[in-house]
């Protein structure tokens, strides 16, 4: 019968990802992988535990609902440490394949400290890989000077050259003329 630790056991495994190991595996019988990855046929629960056990290893439930349900003798630990590995790899990749484009945005009236401190952090954004949108706004009586907007992209644009490259040239959306710039390769 299940004791009370038993039943929380089950719990807790049923909340967690992990794969039940040992004592936690609740199937009668099973068809038991070796090590070395050879099929030692299906055996009772108390039986494969007892190979487990001589092997120095755990047995590991992979597959409960297939029929019958399939075992694998291996060190757990190193199962658990490998998948997590792989994991990190993953969303590592992940992560480089989504590089952000990062916003600017400027004015035609921009003053020079400020201008400097928006080129400085675009070429670290620029340094990570991500690409750069820098964009001018115009308010009211600028659109009659959008040359000017433009002149302070391309200025932006130069002083990033060392690190970026113009992907699309200035243009006009609107009241919105906007740049962008990619890490050099």
């Amino acid at each position: 019968m299940y004791s009370l630790f038993n039943f929380l056991e089950v719990l807790y495994i049923a909340k967690t990802d992990e794969l039940p190991i040992n004592n936690q595996i609740r199937v009668a019988e099973l068809m038991v992988i070796g090590p070395n990855g050879e099929k030692m046929g299906v055996k009772k629960l108390e039986d494969a535990l007892t190979l487990a056990s001589y092997a120095g290893l755990d047995l590991v439930l992979m597959s409960e609902n297939s029929t019958p349900a399939v075992a694998k003798i291996m060190d757990y630990n190193k199962y658990r440490y490998e998948k997590q590995k792989k994991l990190k790899e993953t969303q590592k990749k992940q992560r480089e394949s989504n590089k952000d484009v990062k916003e600017y945005r400027l004015s035609v009236r921009i003053d020079v400290h400020d201008f400097d401190t928006r080129v400085k952090n675009a070429s670290e954004y620029l340094k990570k890989g991500h690409k750069i949108k820098a964009f001018i706004r115009f308010k009211g009586r600028e659109m009659a000077h959008i040359d000017l907007g433009k002149d302070v992209l391309l200025k932006f644009a130069d002083a990033l050259s060392e690190v970026g490259q113009i992907e699309i040239e200035p243009k006009l959306e609107g009241r919105q003329m906007s740049l962008l710039l990619a890490p050099k390769k």
